[in-house]
């Protein structure tokens, strides 16, 4: 067995898309082996004296990509000693530099990558993980644009785009691959007037203007080779690439460095206020990950960089799926409405001592102690909030998967938006009148006492508040049953705790209140008519105007009663 010694080995630089060794052979010679890919290659390598091998490679590296296959050019050149004492001492020299290592290493590198024969070419085929092309059509339906960005050559990224259902037969397809500014000026040009009369033909006969990317018919798909993006990123031009890109409805950058990926990103990040999401399995899209507002790796074969530079990790492509379309939107459900309904308790609970110290001129007096103040946030309202926050679904998980537009909502903002902000704080603005006005009134005349009458105030807010969440929420189990009830109950025995501590003020003030029948009776009215208007909206909000949400539940209802029916047993018939 013959002996190699590795002499020196030039790390992967993704700017230049090569990776170089150096081999000491058993025969004392010295070698430089260089592999990358073709767009690199062919600039070390000299044509005029392997014009022959230069045209046979590129037929292959043609063939091997538009079968989809991620194609390596492989090349090598013999070093005298010499040369290979004179890299040795600056690569020793450069690689122990404090500044500026990384760009000594590149040029020592391109000083010895040169005049290189080539051996040959490789195709390797990197088959799809399963489910990918569902994968992509679920998150497509669900309205988000894919984008692939990838170090191919543009013809195995076509093929790509094929495979995983990205690219369709029926797409109008944009390229743009220049090698100038000028060139790639011109072409932006074209494809922006393209796109402007894409839209103007599926405007006809619709009152509202629609973007290309928007339509049902025909699709415009851009694809933008790396070169290209040399002269478009960071210059005038890149706004115009905006614009084309957000008008077609798949993109495909083929040969972009890491760099470039990152660019890309922060293309769409900077111009919108959509969230973007990246995802990738190897160290090339760590910049790309990091760039995004969220960012995903992939574990696998390529290593961890991707996976450490990620928000989250995953074993698989069609993972993304469940993490969008089912956690992403109950979290976002169940987020929205935890920061409307705190709001809303809140403002409940303030107005009620509002409306209190307009009746005793600002003065520090209060009527709820300070104690039944503290708990209210700290017990009595908020444990049922955390439970339901983090147990309630709107939809299963099978609907969310199955019809994938219902993610839709989230991006439509109808869970948390100004509108609902201001109705719940409609809301509470009505309740506290009802809960403060109700007993008022009734004991007006009374010889009660203003602390029992605050632990009326105090009990019947703590009621309503949480009656109003036991009204929203849509999958009970006896965890949130425990706590929303239990809640209720701990406020009555906290108020006879309370109350029954002679050194604190309203030394046995619910006794006297509670033992009337007056008082269950005012409970009872102030429950009724504080959650009145919050009923009457939901009914017929529910009913006349249902969301994507509220259908998706009937029909998860209506097959679950079919489901029921199905499962029962024909009653025997006899003649």
């Amino acid at each position: 067995m013959c002996r190699f010694d590795i002499l020196g080995l030039h790390e992967f630089d993704s700017d230049r898309k090569r990776m170089s060794v150096i081999v000491g052979c058993p025969d004392k010679t010295v070698k430089l082996y260089v592999k990358g890919a073709d767009s690199s290659m062919f600039g070390i390598i000299n044509k005029s004296l392997e014009l022959d091998n230069v045209r046979a490679t590129e037929a292959h590296l043609h063939k091997y990509s538009s079968l989809g296959l991620r194609t390596l050019v492989v090349g090598m050149r013999e070093l005298s000693q010499p040369e290979f004492e004179e890299w040795q001492l600056a690569y020793e020299k450069a690689s122990t530099a404090v500044l500026g290592r990384g760009n000594l290493l590149r040029s020592i590198a391109a000083n010895v990558e040169c005049n290189i024969h080539i051996l040959g070419a490789s195709g390797i085929e990197d088959k799809l993980q399963d489910g990918v092309p569902e994968a992509i059509e679920s998150l497509r339906q669900a309205g988000m644009k894919v984008w692939i960005l990838t170090g191919d050559k543009q013809e195995t990224a076509i093929s790509i785009g094929y495979s995983c259902k990205l690219l369709t037969n029926d797409m109008t397809q944009i390229v743009i691959n220049n090698n100038s500014k000028e060139s790639c000026k011109k072409s932006l040009e074209e494809a922006l007037a393209r796109t402007k009369e894409h839209r103007v033909a599926l405007s006809i006969g619709s009152p509202y203007p629609v973007l290309a990317s928007e339509s049902s018919g025909t699709v415009l798909a851009l694809i933008v080779d790396g070169n290209s993006l040399v002269y478009i990123l960071e210059t005038e031009l890149q706004e115009e690439l905006f614009k084309v890109a957000t008008e077609c409805s798949v993109v495909l950058c083929c040969r972009v460095a890491p760099l470039q990926k990152a660019g890309i990103v922060a293309l769409i990040k900077n111009r919108t206020d959509d969230m973007t999401l990246a995802i990738g399995d190897g160290a090339n899209d760590v910049s790309m990950i990091q760039m995004a507002d969220v960012g995903v790796g992939i574990s696998g074969q390529e290593g961890g960089q991707a996976v450490m530079a990620s928000d989250f990790s995953m074993g698989q492509f069609r993972f993304l799926v469940p993490l969008l379309l089912v956690h992403g939107h109950w979290n976002y459900q169940r987020m929205g409405y935890m920061i409307l309904y705190n709001f809303y308790k809140n403002a409940t609970f303030v107005l009620v001592l509002f409306w209190y110290v307009l009746y005793t001129s600002f003065t520090l007096t209060t009527a709820i102690t300070e104690w039944s103040s503290l708990l209210y946030t700290v017990l009595y309202t908020s444990l049922p909030t955390i439970v339901v926050g983090i147990l309630d679904k709107d939809l299963s998980k099978s609907t969310l998967l199955a019809y994938p537009k219902l993610y839709g909502s989230g991006q439509r903002d109808e869970k948390y938006n100004l509108n609902l902000f201001v109705l719940n704080m409609l809301e509470a603005l009505w309740q506290s009148l009802v809960v403060f006005y109700i007993p008022y009134f009734a004991y007006r005349q009374s010889t009660i006492g203003m602390s029992s009458l605050g632990d009326l105030w105090a009990l019947a807010s703590v009621i309503v508040v949480n009656m109003q969440l036991a009204m929203d929420i849509i999958r009970w189990n006896w965890i949130i049953h425990a706590f929303v009830w239990g809640t209720i109950a701990a406020t009555v025995i906290c108020l006879f705790v309370i109350d029954s501590i002679w050194v604190l003020p309203g030394y046995g003030a619910i006794y006297h209140i509670m033992g009337q029948g007056l008082f269950w009776l005012l409970l009872l009215i102030i429950v009724v008519t504080a959650m009145i208007p919050h009923f009457a909206i939901k009914a017929f909000t529910e009913h006349f105007v249902p969301s994507d949400i509220q259908i998706g539940r009937e029909i998860e209802k209506f097959e679950a009663l079919n489901q029921v029916n199905r499962s029962e047993i024909p009653m025997r018939t006899f003649s």
